[in-house]
């Protein structure tokens, strides 16, 4: 889907106006100034992640935390999401720790982002809801149109079927010997979803938790400082490009590309910039971005084989 995408993009687009951008209409220094930022929000992550394990028992050292967040964002440009559960290995194998209850950490980490985004989606949409209106015109979408499709006795039915399969699915669980250790499983599961609730600062964890979504923005809003067209257009809408995009990600595709592509294109299309200038800005930011990722994760990687294993 994500190549179907590009490809109908950039159909017919000059490639040597990308080689001209690169060499002499963009910024690089403003590039330059938005990298620290994408990667402290990955450390940020590491930091958070570590305090999360610690009421479990947990504590890995911070540079394998580190490392295994690094890897785990390389590795999901190959297979996207895979990156989630490959860093609660590493920290299985690098550190000793419980992998169950690293999962059910990542879990919680998920829905604690998911929840920071829909506030800021609620704040971002409250200042800008003309610009939103447009956008969902543009595109398409109609969430009232999406529910539509589902009549009442839809709903029902639904809701049914997902009681009715969570009480199946309780009742083997809890009856069949042969679930025992399903059962230890999804207690350290269960034990890592509700780490937060017993972290010892909850003050920084909530630090770390802005600290993540801030510098993400700030990795992005640096980005409209490199290209004159988008220079002028503020924070604010920066803000809506990158909410959008926030949600763009969620298709699963590498990084996001394709759908990111297309919703941050159609947001600086909303705010006056052309059709040409908008997919250059998102091909270059993207694939630079991208970038960014993979060398972090090649150093993730490096960094982990040269270091030794906690016995």
């Amino acid at each position: 889907m994500a190549a179907a995408i590009l490809w109908w993009m950039y159909r017919g687009f000059r490639w040597e106006d990308v080689r001209q951008a690169l060499q002499s209409d963009m910024s690089w220094t403003w590039m330059l100034l938005s990298f620290p930022f994408g990667i402290s929000a990955q450390v940020f992550r590491a930091l958070r992640w570590k305090q999360a394990l610690a009421p479990l028992g947990e504590n890995p050292r911070l540079h394998t935390c580190i490392n295994a967040v690094f890897v785990s964002y390389g590795s999901s440009l190959i297979v996207p999401r895979v990156g989630e559960m490959l860093r609660c290995g590493i920290l299985r194998r690098w550190e000793r720790t419980n992998f169950s209850k690293g999962v059910g950490t990542v879990v919680t980490e998920r829905v604690i982002d998911s929840t920071l985004v829909m506030l800021l989606a609620l704040v971002t949409a409250a200042c800008q809801i003309p610009v939103f209106m447009n956008f969902f015109a543009k595109t398409g979408v109609s969430l009232q149109g999406f529910l539509g499709t589902f009549t009442t006795t839809g709903y029902l039915v639904t809701i049914l079927s997902g009681i009715l399969i969570l009480c199946m699915v309780a009742l083997l669980v809890c009856r069949l010997n042969f679930f025992s250790r399903t059962r230890a499983v999804l207690t350290d599961l269960k034990d890592g979803l509700f780490s937060v609730r017993y972290v010892q600062n909850p003050t920084l964890f909530i630090l770390y938790s802005v600290g993540i979504w801030l510098s993400y923005y700030l990795h992005f809003y640096l980005t409209f400082y490199c290209f004159q067209y988008t220079a002028q257009l503020g924070p604010m809408a920066a803000l809506v490009a990158f909410v959008v995009g926030c949600f763009a990600v969620l298709v699963p595709t590498p990084n996001g590309a394709g759908p990111w592509h297309f919703a941050v294109k159609t947001v600086l299309v909303l705010y006056g910039v052309s059709q040409t200038d908008g997919a250059m800005f998102v091909l270059v930011v993207h694939t630079i971005q991208t970038l960014l990722v993979v060398a972090l994760g090649l150093y993730g990687t490096a960094a982990l084989a040269l270091s030794r294993k906690r016995k």
